[in-house]
């Protein structure tokens, strides 16, 4: 079993700029792909970032493609989302996942919250004019 802990919320103007971690307890996550999504009041919970469990390749969604970047510290155990240039559109709950099932390869493409064995809580980030 696996524990997921997103931190680095928070209240940003826009333009801003944040770093969510992701640190995971219970179970190495170095060699598996991990992921990002995100859910906004009143819609589905959406990707965002991945990063393959080897190779280090990495994967995002259209709406963050240059403004944020998915990197991942096996020493520490943790997956970041360091977030630039935010928009008020980016305002949702973040939350990270692990995929277990392919172990040490390095698919990145993994779109779908299916595509994950565990979860994390989420983060609340909040983004104003």
């Amino acid at each position: 079993q696996v524990q997921l802990v997103e931190s680095g919320g928070g209240l940003v103007q826009a333009g801003g700029s944040l770093r969510l971690s992701c640190a995971a307890s219970g179970r190495i996550i170095s060699g598996y792909a991990m992921g990002w999504f995100r859910q906004a009041p009143g819609k589905e919970r959406e990707f965002v970032a991945a990063v393959s469990g080897t190779a280090g390749s990495t994967y995002y969604a259209d709406s963050v493609k240059g403004r944020f970047t998915i990197s991942r510290d096996n020493a520490k155990n943790t997956v970041y989302l360091q977030m630039n240039s935010l928009k008020p559109e980016d305002t949702a709950v973040y939350y990270c996942a692990v995929r277990f099932r392919t172990p040490y390869y390095s698919g990145v493409r993994y779109l779908h919250q299916s595509d994950y064995d565990y979860w994390g809580q989420g983060t609340q980030v909040v983004v104003s004019l």
